[in-house]
């Protein structure tokens, strides 16, 4: 039965382990660099891929329910995102098809919750991380065009290196930082004549920057540390901060708001809500996915990277600046800053 339950739980590489015989799927080419010479994986390749076509997609859908619907609760988006993810889990989790640690799946837990209350302790640090992360990127969706939201986003690979050298001690080469001192001109250059300036806007997505920046560099340090998988980690999270939302929205009036919200009931509104739930659980598995694999800075990146795409269609369905030949350099410096950063990452430099 051991054996059928591990065959069963291959079916997604959950930890940096997987392909190690652990239950993840993958096979020993899977831990082959990309290419000769490469110093990120196939495996790695594949995770930083997976986030960042989820990411550009949950931008979208979440853009769609705030601003085209002027749906004006982000944080019963968040909630119901947390709900959909902790529910999905459990049912994955009961019918034996995937574990929170690297054991088999088909091995019952005596835990109440299935993980040790012990190891659910020591992940609070990341799931409050995780809580800051959720509702400050929700927020800051709202206030500030999609070309301009991801702009400000690239700045949050500075915080991540800074929390990678305080909280690990990880130094980067002059490439690397090359890299990142030009994404962050590009940014400064695209905004400087940013039309549809909004202080409060751009300081809340500069404040989802540092907690991003946090979350990242906690995954890294705990998620390696206390056992469990990217499965795991994402029910303590839900378990951690699903009741603190649920508080969050019934004080500040937000199920009330929400109920009342006119297009409730609309089938467009609801096929909106129901795939941006489907994809803040895919994004949240790749972002522990891609930052256990690779690093918390390479996920950073990962985000800037995807940009071109999010810009792009962020464009075409939602608008954005005015044509401004400044913005278009600043974007263009951007993801050259990406692209070197890729390289380097890519070359082992």
């Amino acid at each position: 039965m051991a054996k059928g339950g591990g065959e069963r739980g291959a079916l997604l590489p959950v930890s940096a382990d997987d392909g190690k015989g652990n239950g993840g799927g993958g096979g020993a080419g899977d831990d082959a660099a990309l290419f000769k010479g490469s110093a990120m994986t196939r495996r790695g390749a594949v995770a930083a891929l997976s986030y960042m076509s989820c990411s550009v997609l949950l931008v979208m859908f979440n853009k769609a329910a705030l601003s085209s619907y002027n749906f004006p609760c982000a944080n019963v988006i968040t909630l119901l995102q947390m709900v959909c993810s902790t529910c999905l889990l459990y049912v994955l989790r009961r019918s034996k098809l995937i574990s929170f640690t690297n054991s088999d799946p088909s091995v019952p837990s005596d835990a109440l919750f299935f993980v040790p209350f012990r190891i659910l302790l020591r992940t609070t640090p990341l799931s409050l991380a995780y809580l800051l992360y959720m509702l400050a990127s929700m927020e800051s969706v709202r206030g500030v065009n999609v070309p301009m939201y991801t702009t400000l986003r690239r700045t949050t690979v500075v915080f991540t290196m800074t929390m990678e050298y305080f909280l690990a001690k990880q130094k980067h080469t002059p490439p690397i930082i090359g890299s990142v001192a030009l994404i962050v001109f590009g940014a400064f250059v695209a905004g400087a004549r940013d039309l549809s300036f909004d202080a409060r806007g751009y300081a809340i997505v500069f404040v989802a920057n540092i907690t991003t920046a946090v979350y990242l560099a906690t995954i890294n340090r705990i998620g390696k540390s206390s056992g469990l998988n990217s499965f795991g980690l994402m029910w303590c999270n839900g378990l951690v901060c699903g009741p603190s939302v649920l508080f969050l929205t019934y004080f500040q009036g937000d199920l009330k708001r929400a109920m009342e919200f006119p297009y409730l009931s609309s089938p467009g509104f609801q096929a909106v809500l129901l795939f941006s739930c489907i994809l803040a659980f895919l994004l949240n598995y790749t972002i522990f996915w891609n930052t256990i694999l690779n690093s918390a800075l390479t996920q950073s990146m990962c985000g800037n990277l995807k940009d071109f795409f999010t810009v792009g269609i962020g464009w075409v369905l939602f608008g954005g600046l005015p044509f401004d030949l400044l913005n278009v350099i600043g974007q263009g410096l951007g993801f050259l800053g990406s692209g070197l950063y890729a390289y380097c990452k890519i070359k082992g430099k």
